[in-house]
């Protein structure tokens, strides 16, 4: 039960466990970069993970799937470029990408994970863990040794999120991908229904497409990603139409059943949709179930709520905190690392005596994770965007101004023949400052970062205007906003 490669916590003998200055749950990106942080600040820190240091993005979703896409991005480029596309003689080598995603994964292997938190000083433990009560963690190890670690100064909860599952009859008799499973696949199946056409869904169907599989999507409303603005959903939609991806909208699935080698979906209307693999892409819920939460007064059921600080509100003391996932807030891996440096921050200062007040984080970290959330679909065309859509901005009281603008420019042009893409922009009249972007197209999420700084830092459009954006380049979009708010 000692950890390894870390000095481990003064032995607490009368209960077999130990003691460290900090307990971190959840070994992904929050709770890596909590142990990483606060063990530099000069505490002692262990860390429990029960599964892969790195969690769930560096094996399961963010780096592979972005691999999987790669592959099929790159040629539809090149295809897309008068004098390329005639160098495009063959196929995709599945093979080839599926051994290039391997390579992002490490094989599934966590080693270097792991010599990094060794590095960084933390005391790492192998198994599943709980709370039982004030400052106490609980540790099952794979070999089923259960212990304690007690924290002197704060429990960090970093656990993540997992899949939902949708109260369909008969899903739970088949066998079904997820989005692990989906990621991790060993071949591309001859065919795949994908069930959902959110962020996952989409991503998955079209780079599944783009390795040859027939794929089928089955959205609940009349587009993909219900939760950009339309002209995003429209024209990612006729990209999905272009590689083969049937899609069935507005679809309510009745029941689910298989045979040997096949899937079947039963839609309302009475439509059958079968595949060889059916992937289940409708979302994610915190990952709080077990995690002792009412060991500490709280509902075991739902996200954590934490407060500027990543405090967890109903907890007193001001020793239990979260970040990431598993607090219901912005489910990306950027935001999760985000949240952990302000946890990371806070717990080392009030360990070693120093005042937290909330203006050193409250206005901004509410800010960054309600209103300045950069968020990247990673499709072709890719979404990228950030901050309030109009409605949003109205019922928040802000006057507003939408302006929407083709992305048409020679840096668009050069890119690709016949490029297509879209961008809008939303103003705040009163103040002539950004709320919101949203940019649509290929190769679009490098301008996400220059419209996340211009809605952090309020950069007011009269000052944007001497931003000059190079040309030819995407960014010269910059330019033809300005031009049409009349700067």
């Amino acid at each position: 039960m000692a950890a390894t490669g870390a000095e481990s916590g003064e032995a607490v003998a009368e209960s077999g466990g130990y003691e460290y200055d900090v307990v971190v749950v959840g070994g992904g990106p929050a709770g890596e970069n909590v142990a990483g942080r606060v063990a530099a600040g000069g505490l002692s820190v262990a860390l429990v993970e029960r599964e892969r240091v790195g969690g769930e993005c560096s094996f399961w979703a963010c780096m592979p799937s972005k691999a999987l896409l790669r592959s099929g991005h790159a040629v539809t480029a090149a295809r897309r470029v008068d004098g390329a596309r005639q160098a495009v003689t063959g196929d995709i080598d599945v093979s080839g990408t599926l051994r290039r995603r391997d390579s992002f994964v490490d094989q599934w292997d966590d080693r270097r994970q792991v010599d990094w938190v060794h590095d960084a000083g933390v005391a790492l433990f192998r198994g599943s863990a709980w709370l039982a009560g004030s400052r106490e963690v609980m540790v099952r190890d794979p070999d089923g040794t259960t212990f304690s670690l007690y924290a002197g100064n704060a429990v960090v909860l970093a656990t993540g999120s997992v899949p939902v599952r949708p109260p369909i009859p008969g899903l739970d008799q088949v066998d079904f991908w997820d989005s692990r499973a989906a990621t991790s696949a060993e071949r591309a199946p001859e065919s795949l229904a994908v069930l959902g056409a959110g962020v996952v869904g989409v991503e998955l169907a079209q780079a599944w497409a783009r390795l040859g599989t027939h794929v089928r999507m089955i959205e609940s409303g009349p587009r993909p990603l219900p939760s950009a603005p339309d002209f995003a959903g429209d024209l990612l939609e006729a990209a999905l139409r272009a590689d083969g991806v049937r899609l069935y909208s507005d679809a309510v699935v009745n029941g689910v059943s298989s045979t040997e080698g096949s899937v079947t979906l039963e839609l309302a209307d009475g439509t059958e949709v079968s595949a060889e693999r059916l992937l289940v892409a409708t979302g994610r819920r915190a990952a709080t179930g077990h995690l002792g939460l009412e060991s500490v007064g709280l509902h075991e059921e739902g996200a954590v709520d934490v407060n500027e600080h990543g405090e967890v509100r109903g907890v007193p003391g001001g020793w239990l905190y979260a970040a990431g996932d598993v607090t219901g807030q912005a489910q990306l891996t950027h935001q999760a690392k985000y949240a952990a440096r302000v946890v990371a921050d806070v717990v080392v200062a009030r360990a070693t005596g120093r005042h937290v007040t909330t203006d050193a984080f409250g206005r901004y970290m509410t800010s960054a994770n309600r209103h300045a959330v950069p968020t990247v679909i990673f499709t072709d065309p890719a979404v990228a965007q950030i901050g309030y859509s109009p409605e949003r901005a109205e019922q928040d009281g802000h006057r507003v101004r939408t302006i929407e603008l083709d992305m048409a420019s020679a840096g668009a042009e050069l890119r690709a023949d016949g490029y297509r893409g879209r961008a809008r922009f939303v103003i705040d009249e009163r103040h002539q400052v950004l709320l919101g972007a949203v940019f649509v197209g290929q190769d679009v999420a490098e301008l996400l970062h220059a419209a996340t700084i211009a809605i952090v830092g309020e950069v007011p459009l009269a000052r944007l205007w001497h931003a000059v954006p190079a040309f030819p380049t995407l960014s010269e979009v910059w330019l033809r906003l300005l031009e049409s708010y009349g700067l």
